[in-house]
């Protein structure tokens, strides 16, 4: 008798175990990705539900080309005759402490403390590979940054104005009232942004990921040399 037919009962008794352990692997790779998905769908929720379809065009998870030759992934944009408005979403639960201008935001769940990007200057970024997008076509300051923290969260701290929890945002969007872009120009920025985002693949966020990772070895390393 092989080793292989040694081994074969052995296997047909714990095939269930072996399965279970690839689930819980699988499940620890994809929770973030999917964790940031359900943020993402119950703003495109809040659209759909709180804002008129013939005024406001949403385009979700658009991954662009930036100056520097990297990529940049947008959460949401949101087309208007208002305004462009550039939403950044996040799925984080227990105590949020940040200001405007503070580089590291703090979440806070029991006694363990989390650091994160300040969302505001990770959504600026955003508004400036618009802009370039755009230059020909809108000016700058039709460009609005909102950030959307899920309701599972609470801020401990006073949060800048387009800083906003659940479906609230919506309401800072309704306060732009005058129109300001034609509905020609919206299908001309439109049809821009969607020759320039990147096709919705593995290839795509696989790149996005591994320009983040060099962007943070070169902070972390722009850091040490301080």
């Amino acid at each position: 008798m092989n080793i292989t037919q040694m081994l074969m009962p052995l296997f047909a008794q714990m095939w269930w175990m072996i399965l279970l352990i690839f689930i819980v692997a699988a499940f620890k790779v994809f929770k973030p990705i999917l964790k940031g998905k359900f943020g993402e769908f119950a703003v495109s929720a809040h659209v759909k539900l709180y804002l008129d379809k013939e005024q406001y065009t949403l385009l979700n998870d658009c991954t662009l080309p930036d100056a520097q030759n990297q990529t940049t992934q947008i959460d949401h944009i949101l087309l208007s005759p208002y305004g462009i408005f550039v939403v950044e979403t996040k799925n984080y639960k227990g105590w949020i402490f940040g200001s405007e201008r503070q580089k590291m935001w703090t979440q806070k769940i029991y006694k363990s403390s989390y650091k994160f990007q300040n969302p505001l200057h990770q959504n600026y970024k955003h508004q400036k590979v618009l802009e370039q997008i755009l230059a020909d076509i809108l000016e700058p300051h039709l460009i609005h940054s909102i950030v959307v923290f899920m309701p599972d969260c609470e801020f401990k701290t006073s949060m800048p104005d387009n800083v906003f929890r659940g479906a609230t945002w919506i309401d800072y969007v309704k306060t732009f009232k005058e129109p300001c872009i034609s509905a020609m120009k919206l299908k001309r920025i439109q049809r821009r942004l969607e020759q320039e985002i990147l096709e919705k693949s593995w290839k795509t966020q696989r790149q996005h990921v591994k320009n983040l990772q060099q962007a943070k070895a070169d902070m972390d390393r722009e850091s040490s040399l301080k």
